[in-house]
């Protein structure tokens, strides 16, 4: 980015556990594309719940987009 860029400001999605749409996007990216695991991850929903609803529309948007498999090709394999 150069510096003539304004870098997006980060939206706070979790203010329980203060966590931003960004730190969510990049547990999607490496590989938690549910709000369990990103719960497990980030603590993402686990205080009031009043975040999940964004969460997951965060997760459906960054998959609708086709950004997380490519990112995840050849990461599993059948252990047969």
């Amino acid at each position: 980015m150069s510096k003539n860029q304004i870098e997006p400001v980060a939206m706070y999605v979790c203010i329980c556990k203060g966590i931003t749409d960004r730190q969510i996007k990049e547990a999607i990216y490496d590989g938690s594309t549910s709000v369990k695991a990103l719960r497990r991850q980030l603590g993402v929903s686990s205080q009031c719940g009043r975040c999940a609803e964004q969460t997951k529309e965060i997760i459906d948007e960054t998959i609708g987009r086709g950004m997380v498999s490519s990112a995840n090709n050849g990461l599993f394999y059948s252990a047969s």
